[in-house]
């Protein structure tokens, strides 16, 4: 299996890194790549800035919420007139956010119910940080471990049963080529692997300057030219060094999500590494 196949085999793939590292730049990109490959894509944005719709200006995005998913689980267990009442009162709010693992599987609940759908051969989720990634996947075990019966204990087994079902469900893992954001990257894998029991898919490194090295004895010495191609050198050689080490390391399939000049990436940058993504899948 080729890398970005391994990202589009299963019908959820959830995007998680280190915060910083590019999540919502990987999200757009695999949900471009995959509508290249001609599925049909629904891209996640959870509590947090919006931007998504932006770099995906004809793709469906939803945003979803803990306080929306509560009250609409609340509605869909004949309970809208309770939902209503502590909406408007703002405890529905305290709810979602002062029971332990109540908001995240009730979001949880809503992406299963859009994974189940049948509209959608892939749902993409831009996730959490990585460290909230781990116990917002951990909810369902959780909450399986401390509620012997009802309804957010059947919600919890049928989330933990698409989570851990390969098939439904994998995670995208996201890292620079840097030593710290790499080692979180491989902490957070062996996390989500051994605590949650999700597959991994590719492991995403963002950023990365590649290419050959510069000649940079070409420019006189002393120079902003050869400093500028020195400079380069140095960081073609870490982002290689450090892609290695992720090899050895992180058994995962790799995807690169080369380096962009300039200070915004907009929606055909975002078309353009989708394509080049296509390409070195199919060379993998």
């Amino acid at each position: 299996m080729n890398p970005l196949q391994s990202v589009t085999s299963a019908r959820l793939a959830i995007v998680a890194g280190k915060g910083g590292v590019g999540k919502t730049t990987v999200t757009a990109v695999v949900a471009r790549a995959a509508i290249q490959r001609g599925l049909r894509v629904l891209v996640v944005e959870l509590d947090g800035k919006p931007a998504l719709a932006d770099l995906l200006p004809d793709v469906e995005v939803q945003h979803i919420s803990a306080t929306a998913s509560l009250q609409e689980y609340l509605d869909s267990h004949g309970l809208s007139r309770v939902a209503k009442r502590l909406a408007r009162s703002g405890i529905i709010d305290v709810v979602a956010t002062a029971s332990p693992g109540i908001d995240d599987i009730v979001v949880l609940g809503k992406i299963k119910q859009l994974e189940r759908s049948g509209n959608y051969d892939l749902v993409v989720v831009d996730g959490p940080a990585a460290g909230h990634a781990i116990t917002f996947l951990l909810a369902a075990k959780t909450l399986l471990g401390t509620m012997r019966g009802g309804p957010i204990h059947t919600q919890a087994a049928e989330v933990n049963e698409m989570l851990t079902d390969p098939a439904r469900a994998a995670v995208v893992m996201v890292t620079l080529p840097e030593a710290t954001p790499a080692n979180e990257a491989i902490e957070t894998a062996a996390a989500l692997t051994e605590r949650v029991g999700v597959h991994l898919a590719a492991l995403v490194v963002n950023a990365v300057d590649d290419g050959p090295l510069l000649e940079a004895d070409a420019a006189p010495e002393g120079s902003a030219m050869r400093a500028a191609a020195e400079f380069r050198n140095a960081r073609r050689r870490l982002h290689a060094a450090t892609r290695h080490d992720l090899e050895q390391r992180l058994p995962l399939p790799q995807l690169v999500v080369p380096l962009v000049p300039g200070a915004v990436l907009d929606a055909a940058a975002v078309d353009i590494l989708a394509a080049a993504w296509a390409t070195a899948g199919d060379r993998a």
